[in-house]
């Protein structure tokens, strides 16, 4: 799947020396870390492109594998439940058979329609239907 994601200049601040993001769905200050740039420019894309509504949004969510803890990057619902987990790396970590795996063992607790693993410049999307998992090339409208 390919992404444009559009030009996007997200406030940014420093603190005590460390670059600090304005996050548009937590509505607070996060650290700016190559990770979160990543993430940040999918929010940007989800709700000004897409148009999917901010409030249906987590980031960072936490879940529980067993008795791990463990936060997903970002996680849309549509009627009231989980709809669309997307997975975000660096810039510079490329999409491994591990990142697909660590996606797929949070979809055992979330069971979403839609998975996402991104770099910001390869991206991976997948439509799950029951025990089928198909790969896609465009993300679902948000109706």
């Amino acid at each position: 799947m390919t992404i444009e994601f559009p030009a996007y200049e997200p406030p940014i601040k420093t603190v005590d020396q460390k670059p600090q993001i304005w996050c548009l769905v937590r509505k607070k200050w996060v650290a700016f870390t190559k990770e979160e740039w990543v993430r940040q420019n999918w929010l940007n894309y989800l709700i000004h492109v897409q148009h999917y509504p901010a409030s249906l949004m987590a980031v960072e969510k936490e879940i529980h594998l067993g008795e791990l803890k463990k936060r997903v990057d970002i996680l849309v619902y549509k009627n009231s439940a989980p709809w669309i987990l997307i997975e975000c790396k660096e810039q510079d970590v490329a999409l491994s058979e591990q990142t697909i795996k660590q996606i797929l063992s949070y979809q055992i607790v979330l069971q979403t329609g839609v998975l996402i693993v991104s770099n910001g410049n390869d991206t991976k999307a997948f439509q799950i239907n029951g025990a089928q998992i198909q790969q896609i090339s465009q993300l679902p409208k948000y109706q």
